[in-house]
């Protein structure tokens, strides 16, 4: 049987579903001491005194801490912009923002010394929307001060962009599509929970966290402490789920404060609660002017961005900058104008989610596609096919041109669901593409390790969260070398031991890791054919074994390979450098609406990836469907609710749903378009966060064509679908 192309078990699996799999709050640190967080559940507050009298006369609480215990200026921290403080210094600026920390011998002891944190605080004025937020008169999220230098740090602006091309004012379109729409606030809601702990070391300090980028967190833990990177050791268990919200660092620089504070182990779970507080993905405002031919021909397209981040930075200017970038599509404009921002406001910081805010952006320029459609009388898988561009066409002028045969998924998604044939009553069909730009500056390295008795061992900096990076690079090495995969180890997630990596994010391991070991193997395969050459009586179809023991002799030794992968980076491109390929996806689907209840079964969701080369093929298949029923949750019934005091009212899985084996496709297709026309291994492309990309907008048409409402404000909840029916009744009447 072939290894690459092959469906080989993922590592790790049975140990996933049996429970045996060791996460990070598994973990038991021997005298580790329990944290607990104080907080405030108002949005923003002035904190006026903090009294811990009480709560330090709890049996067994070691310590209480507030930002004025932390040195002074008190840390910050973050991946780009250091603007989070440890611990919340004279105000809060988000529900859940904690104000002190409690450190104690049991996590009841904690708990209860928490309880009796008394801290007296005077509510402010909160910005909780997009328009509150670039309103001059709403009160500043951040200090000007902290933000020196910073030409819109008298505003809620934390930075904006132009990206484009040609001239769009003057441009001339048969009809011009213009509308606004609405896409929000949701959280990650992985299985599990967010656990850090910290412990001191000879070196320095050691972190356990479920990070999906342990080199990042590594220097920003370094750089929040002042401390050289050496110092800092970064210890990442394979997630039990990241999506993103496990990307960028959290409590991990108190932790590790704590920790060297201390003199102790410190452990630290968030609670579900506590989780939709840390962290969620950012909610948008998108103001969409599309110009078209009568033929249906893009002439023009002019957007306006407004992301809600919250209250720091984290990643969000990335995530809106890279989405807005490539936010046009994968469609030719003569003419494109996208003005973004990114809004700081009172509410949960905002960070990667799968998609990196090309949900928000598509969302918007795919159901303007359908809306043309419509006025114009063109078929909405038509209007899209005219306006793709041809592989190797550049459409976005500044950027890697289109590097795959795109109709074809057009084509495919269309067939699954049956696109020209007859729909029921209270039925509809819908189609939409997605197109996100991948990894663009960034670094892999691998080192394979040959060892003497034939077997070899793979050290990589990938994070595996369940998207099969174990798998698919053992199967790299395994055909690379010849070895069967079982007779080869790969470890992850310790940056004292596996080499640097830049990320496990943008759908980039497979192509930018997978490489690495390719070329590690490279230096693998080099340096055994040396010692063919300089062993006598060795040849080339020798055994590793036989031929390592012949070279070594009773000392043994082993072959040790490194390898490097990456894009360089481009100082005068707007994102740091191109894409290494485009990730595409389309998605068709059929859904009913119940006329009396507004309630929406999907009856058949089709998915069409462009993946180059599909090197586990049930893997790909699983990570596009997953995504799309995550897709299915902000299009249908996730949202972050806010109290007008900003608090968030629907903590927890009892009032926030996600999607449920009820609410999943009663038909859900996955078509794999293989070309090998990408820069990875054998010639594949990333893939795992398509999925979501383009599940909004098809739904979204599919939904207002069978319940004869426009909806475009996310999510289409029941009552949202019944009230715009019952709306048009009224005006009908």
């Amino acid at each position: 049987m072939p290894i690459i192309g092959s469906s080989l078990s993922r590592l790790g699996a049975v140990e996933r579903v049996t429970g045996a799999q060791q996460y990070a709050a598994d973990i038991r640190l021997d005298n580790a001491l329990q944290v607990k967080l104080v907080s405030l559940q108002c949005a923003h507050a002035r904190i006026r005194a903090i009294e811990t009298a009480e709560a330090a006369r709890v049996p067994g609480v070691r310590g209480i801490f507030t930002a004025e215990d932390l040195p002074q200026p008190v840390p910050r921290f973050g991946p780009v912009v250091a603007d989070r403080p440890l611990l919340a210094e004279g105000e809060t600026r988000f529900s859940g923002e904690p104000v002190a920390v409690v450190v104690a011998d049991t996590h009841d002891a904690a708990a209860a010394a928490a309880r009796l944190v008394r801290v007296d605080f005077a509510e402010l004025p909160a910005v909780l929307t997009v328009a509150s937020a670039l309103d001059p008169n709403a009160p500043l999220v951040q200090d000007p001060a902290k933000r020196a230098r910073d030409p819109l740090a008298r505003t809620n602006i934390l930075q904006q962009w132009q990206f484009g091309w040609g001239q769009v004012d003057s441009a001339k379109a048969t009809l011009v599509v213009e509308n606004d729409y609405a896409f929000p606030m949701v959280t990650h809601f992985a299985i599990e929970p967010h656990a850090f702990l910290a412990a001191p070391d000879a070196n320095g300090v050691v972190v356990w966290s479920p990070t999906q980028h342990p080199y990042v967190l590594q220097r920003v833990v370094a750089s929040a402490l002042t401390l050289p990177i050496a110092r800092v050791r970064v210890i990442a268990p394979d997630p039990g789920g990241g999506f993103g919200g496990k990307g960028w660092p959290k409590f991990e620089p108190l932790m590790a404060w704590l920790a060297l504070t201390l003199n102790r182990p410190v452990r630290l779970v968030l609670t579900l609660e506590e989780t939709f507080q840390a962290a969620r993905r950012a909610s948008a405002r998108i103001h969409a002017r599309t110009g078209f031919t009568g033929e249906g021909r893009i002439v023009f397209q002019d957007l306006e961005a407004d992301f809600l981040l919250g209250a720091y930075a984290d990643i969000g200017a990335r995530v809106v900058s890279k989405a807005s970038y490539s936010a046009c599509g994968p469609y030719r404009a003569e003419h494109a104008r996208i003005v973004a921002r990114a809004l700081l406001s009172h509410t949960t910081p905002s960070t990667a989610f799968r998609g990196f805010g090309t949900p928000q952006a598509s969302w918007a320029v795919e159901s303007q596609l359908n809306e043309a459609a419509a006025a114009l009388g063109i078929d909405p898988v038509e209007i899209r096919r005219r306006n793709l561009p041809e592989k190797g066409e550049a459409f976005n002028p500044h950027d890697t041109p289109a590097d795959g045969e795109w109709t074809t998924a057009l084509t495919k998604a269309a067939a699954a669901v049956h696109w020209d044939s007859p729909l029921a009553p209270n039925r509809g069909r819908g189609i939409s593409l997605g197109l996100k730009s991948s990894s663009t500056a960034s670094r892999s390295i691998a080192i394979v390790r040959l060892h003497f008795d034939g077997s070899a061992s793979v050290l990589c900096g990938t994070s595996d969260m369940g998207q099969g990076a174990r798998t698919v690079l053992v199967q790299i090495a395994a055909q690379e070398l010849g070895i069967e995969p079982d007779r080869i180890a790969i470890v992850m997630g310790d940056t004292s031991v596996v080499p640097f990596d830049s990320s496990t994010s943008a759908s980039r391991s497979t192509v930018f890791m997978g490489n690495a070991v390719i070329d590690a193997c490279a230096s693998v395969k080099a340096q055994v054919r040396q010692i063919v050459e300089a062993t006598p009586g060795a040849s080339r179809d020798m055994p590793y074994a036989d031929l390592l023991a012949a070279h070594f002799g009773p000392p043994r030794g082993e072959v040790i390979g490194i390898g490097e992968a990456g894009n360089r980076y481009e100082p005068g491109h707007p994102l740091g450098g191109r894409a290494a390929f485009w990730e595409l996806m389309c998605a068709a689907c059929e859904v009913e609406v119940d006329p009396e209840t507004g309630e929406v079964t999907v009856h058949t969701l089709a998915l069409a990836s462009d993946v180059g080369k599909a090197l586990n093929p049930h893997q790909v298949e699983a990570q596009d469907e997953g995504a799309a029923v995550m897709g299915l949750g902000h299009t249908l019934m996730e949202q972050l609710v806010l109290g007008a005091d900003g608090r968030i009212l629907n903590l927890g899985s009892l009032d926030y749903r996600i999607p449920s084996i009820k609410d999943v496709p009663l038909e859900l297709h996955s078509a794999l378009i293989e070309n090998a026309d990408g820069p990875g291994p054998y010639g594949s492309k990333g893939a795992g966060e398509g999925g979501t990309l383009a599940v909004a907008a098809a739904i979204g048409a599919a939904v207002n064509h069978a319940a004869g409402v426009t909806i475009r404000d996310l999510p289409l909840t029941p009552e949202k679908i019944w009230m715009a029916r019952n709306a048009n009744r009224r005006l009908g009447d």
